[in-house]
């Protein structure tokens, strides 16, 4: 039993060290500047959080040899995970900015909260993608996303859930980067992966093309 905790202890601090070395310029940057004022260079580093999740999802899912099961699933999925994670920062940039100039506009209050929905989903998309290209590193971009968007939306339930933990994270990882990264990443993105694994199940038990 003991020696279960121990090991369940290595593969969480393993899989945050491995997380940060995969993100290392984005953790860099975001702990050393204003982001607030540093947002586009963060945004274009931001797809490098694809493969790392990709990594660290495998990792969550076997629990068992956290350096080589990352570096392989980093390895296989980077191509189509930088691919997913580009087009969801792209189109969250994008809808942000909407949103910005929506605001002195009379047009605001209808166009906001459908901006913000479009935005939520995309995100949701993403990690449930994600998701799928941890198991599945070879399914193309778009039969991944388009299994995860209907699926996000069908299994609202599992995917609101995984982004509040999600989110909780992210307001983590803004107040203490040290602590986020250090201790609390492993945990929380077990929850995360488990709700989007159990929402992907009808799906990833037949396999994806």
């Amino acid at each position: 039993m003991i020696g279960r905790i121990f090991d369940a202890v290595y593969v969480g601090l393993m899989t945050n060290l491995l997380l940060t070395a995969a993100c290392l310029p984005l953790v860099v940057l975001l702990v050393t500047t204003d982001p607030g004022r540093s947002w586009p260079l963060l945004a274009l580093l931001s797809p490098l959080i694809g493969p790392a999740l990709c990594g660290a999802f495998a990792v969550l899912s076997t629990l068992d040899r956290p350096v080589q099961t990352f570096i392989r699933v980093w390895r296989s999925s980077a191509p189509r995970a930088l691919a997913v994670a580009g087009l969801c920062a792209a189109l969250v940039v994008v809808l942000a900015v909407d949103c910005r100039w929506a605001l002195g506009h009379a047009a605001g209050a209808l166009a906001i909260p459908l901006l913000v929905v479009v935005m939520v989903l995309a995100v949701a998309t993403t990690l449930l993608a994600l998701v799928v290209l941890s198991e599945r590193p070879t399914t193309r971009v778009r039969d991944a996303c388009r299994v995860s968007v209907y699926l996000a939306v069908r299994h609202w339930y599992l995917t609101v859930p995984s982004l509040a933990v999600l989110a909780i994270f992210e307001a983590l990882l803004a107040a203490r980067p040290a602590v986020a990264l250090g201790l609390a990443a492993a945990p929380l993105l077990y929850v995360v992966w488990a709700g989007s694994r159990f929402s992907l199940n009808p799906v990833l038990t037949k396999g994806t093309s």
